[in-house]
């Protein structure tokens, strides 16, 4: 069967993805199941009881713009449950996987900047650079598509500098999630999941960083990761005392945009 072009994303880069072909077969399974996928996300997301910790140092605004956010590929479920409509850039890969994920979080209201560390790597920085530049905060998934799991890319770091954005990491538990067999141990929520989202404080890349503190700063975005994903487990059966209130996530998604009615 002859390949056809796949349709047209909301993506604001030019375009290694639009060269992707896929087969008659493939654009009805990704028709499908994107859409699958997206009714999912909505209905799961939904009933999460979500609890919001910072570091010392965070931002003041829920979601910073422009801003630069790191985590780890497992929580890619509940991080598109919480952030849908926030036009958040997500780097997704070149591939039949990528093209998947790229239609289920348009779906949700991300924006979709296609290449990772392995395919279009160039054109995918330089797309996620329009965003910053743009003022829109921009997220990594930052052992993905394909690990090592728990390692950080340096990506970040590289725009950071790039853009004079601040970096933050968080991190997403979830009390007894479903775990895929996946080399990321994805994690599903259950329904009515209690879920705490942990957020570092800001990091800052120089415009002159040198090699040397690149490096030093890969190794600060590592060790936050590293942090927040640590405290956030240990802390997700207490999402609903008095220290971890549970919020409302109509109101939590008014502050992500709007950072001045944050009030909680």
């Amino acid at each position: 069967m002859k390949p056809v072009e796949p349709a047209p994303s909301n993506s604001n880069v030019e375009a290694p993805e639009r060269r992707l072909r896929f087969t008659l077969r493939q654009r009805v399974a990704l028709a499908a199941v994107s859409v699958a996928g997206y009714l999912v996300i909505r209905a799961l997301g939904a009933t999460l009881r979500v609890a919001w910790s910072e570091e010392e140092g965070a931002t003041p605004e829920r979601i910073a713009r422009p801003a630069i956010y790191s985590f780890w590929h497992q929580c890619i479920f509940p991080a598109a449950a919480l952030f849908r409509g926030q036009g958040i850039g997500v780097m997704t890969s070149l591939s039949f996987d990528g093209e998947f994920i790229a239609r289920v979080i348009e779906r949700l209201g991300f924006r979709a900047v296609r290449g990772s560390s392995s395919r279009g790597a160039v054109g995918a920085l330089l797309g996620m650079r329009r965003e910053i530049e743009a003022g829109e905060a921009v997220a990594f998934t930052i052992d993905g598509p394909r690990g090592p799991r728990y390692v950080a890319k340096p990506g970040p770091v590289f725009l950071a500098r790039a853009t004079g954005a601040p970096m933050a990491a968080f991190h997403i538990a979830l009390d007894n999630p479903w775990v895929l067999k996946s080399w990321d141990a994805t994690r599903i929520p259950r329904p009515f999941s209690r879920a705490l989202l942990r957020v570092s404080r800001a990091m800052h890349v120089p415009g002159d960083a040198d090699d040397g503190a690149v490096k030093s700063h890969h190794v600060e975005l590592q060790s936050a990761l590293e942090r927040v994903r640590d405290f956030a487990e240990a802390h997700v059966t207490e999402v609903g005392t008095a220290e971890f209130p549970v919020l409302e996530l109509a109101t939590l998604r008014r502050q992500m945009r709007q950072p001045e009615t944050r009030g909680l």
